[in-house]
């Protein structure tokens, strides 16, 4: 218990004196702390309104995210607010911690990579360099599974434009052959016109590393990129990509109920994605707005190439923004 609380809690059986003597506290400070308790009533209750401002936020049926941590709700709080009214993040973090609002977490992780049995290899054009950019330029990809209560899976294959962190392609299926990532890559296409020129990286898996998806990417100008064979930090923005997927659709739970609820789960996470969520790697807005801005802010250079004006640059932390 609190010594002062305690000494306001018995003063009337025992003199103020006496008690500071007992609990080792001196009677100035006492005063001091009783002359403060309407202050302190005010932050009490200012804290309460903050968290029922985040529980809003991370209500999904009021367009929230129930992952969202201190970082992007401290970004959605401040969005658009005057200065006198901004927040700041650590006071999110101690109000959420206090009130138990918390991001939910991702409580495991499962490998689903078919190793590749043949000698087909590409090089590493990405280097474990996951920083943003200019959109269009550099893809990764992975598979992950997606669980269903009748003990079947449905597997999602992704297609994420590193510059911007855009979820440019995606495909679902109750399968995991070449189709469906070679789906995956062909709604890129559609959704960017062209991946003329771009790089797509991936792990070692079989599908990637098959000859139907080495036809695809020639025929659509891409240029493939592998890293090394097991190792999940080559792939590492995917890699987060996947654990964000799961642990802010499943929250926690074991599967989904059944296929239909899950596509319809998954489509309006991939919508919310790239419209709504943020990333600290591009500056903590979606990556639909980083897209705009860099369209509007780059500058024609001499030789026809595009500059960007917004700091590219982000530490490794920001692969599992």
């Amino acid at each position: 218990m609190n010594r002062f609380q305690f000494v306001e809690d018995h003063k009337d059986a025992w003199s103020v004196k006496r008690l500071c003597e007992v609990v080792e506290i001196a009677r100035s400070s006492f005063y001091a702390w009783l002359a403060a308790a309407p202050q302190r009533a005010a932050r009490v209750a200012a804290d309460a309104a903050l968290a029922a401002r985040i529980r809003a936020l991370q209500d999904p049926q009021q367009g929230g995210d129930r992952a969202s941590g201190a970082p992007r709700i401290t970004a959605d709080l401040n969005e658009d607010a005057p200065a006198d009214e901004r927040v700041n993040h650590k006071r999110v973090a101690r109000v959420m911690r206090q009130h138990g609002l918390a991001g939910i977490r991702l409580r495991k992780r499962v490998k689903t990579t078919v190793p590749d049995q043949s000698d087909r290899k590409f090089p590493d054009l990405v280097g474990r360099d996951f920083t943003a950019g200019e959109p269009g330029r550099r893809y990764v990809g992975d598979i992950t599974y997606l669980p269903i209560a009748d003990g079947t899976n449905l597997y999602l294959a992704s297609c994420i434009d590193l510059g911007s962190r855009k979820l440019a392609g995606w495909s679902m299926a109750g399968h995991m052959r070449t189709e469906l990532v070679e789906d995956a890559l062909r709604t890129a296409r559609r959704e960017r016109g062209t991946l003329r020129g771009a790089i797509f990286h991936s792990d070692h898996g079989s599908v990637y590393t098959s000859k139907s998806y080495a036809t695809l990417c020639e025929r659509l100008g891409v240029t493939q990129s592998m890293g090394a064979i097991g190792s999940s930090a080559d792939n590492a923005l995917a890699e987060s990509f996947n654990a964000a997927l799961k642990r802010e659709l499943l929250e926690g739970r074991p599967a989904f109920p059944d296929q239909a609820t899950a596509y319809r789960a998954v489509f309006r996470w991939a919508n919310r994605y790239n419209t709504r969520r943020r990333h600290s790697a591009i500056g903590n807005i979606a990556p639909n707005a980083y897209e705009t801005a860099a369209s509007a802010m780059k500058r024609p250079g001499s030789d026809g190439d595009s500059r960007y004006l917004i700091p590219t640059r982000c530490s490794r932390s920001a692969w599992t923004a």
